[in-house]
């Protein structure tokens, strides 16, 4: 009687697969390239550039009301596009309920002076009690080996 011996561990394969990984991850790339432009909050504007902004760190909470003013002229309230003339009330509506009266104003760099100051006075005119005013932090150029500017940030208060 003759004992046979099985050779099965020379067929495992020991390599690792990567393929099923770079799928998803690729599949992941695509998801968060897809969502990041629709994280921004309100409507896209081109804020003025200063060479030292004040950090306001609370106009990016959920509850933030935040103010655009377009280049064209066009004034948004969150994400809704109002006249300016209903702006005081929306805001009369949204603060009455709330401990912190602030309201942060985004403006284009190049709107009208009249369409962000006629913003301010109704804002005010609401019983607004700061007004955040959001910027960019202005591009140096240093000179080589010299230290960098802080990291583009937002705002200067009113």
């Amino acid at each position: 009687m003759a004992i046979s011996i099985r050779d099965e561990g020379a067929k495992v394969n020991s390599n690792i697969n990567v393929t099923p990984m770079v799928d998803v991850m690729l599949v992941l790339l695509i998801i968060f390239m897809v969502i990041t432009p629709m994280l921004q909050k309100g409507v896209t504007v081109d804020l003025a550039k200063v060479n030292n902004p004040q950090q306001m760190p609370d106009a990016d909470k959920e509850d933030a009301l935040i103010v655009a003013v377009m280049r064209n002229g066009d004034v948004f309230f969150g994400n809704d596009r109002i006249n300016p003339d209903q702006l005081t009330n929306k805001i009369k509506d949204r603060i009455a309920s709330r401990v912190n009266k602030t309201v942060y104003l985004r403006a284009d760099a190049r709107a009208k002076y009249k369409s962000v100051v006629d913003v301010v006075d109704n804002v005010r005119a609401a019983g607004v009690d700061d007004l955040g005013l959001l910027t960019d932090q202005k591009k140096q150029t240093n000179a080589p080996g010299a230290p960098t500017a802080p990291t583009p940030g937002a705002s200067g208060s009113e």
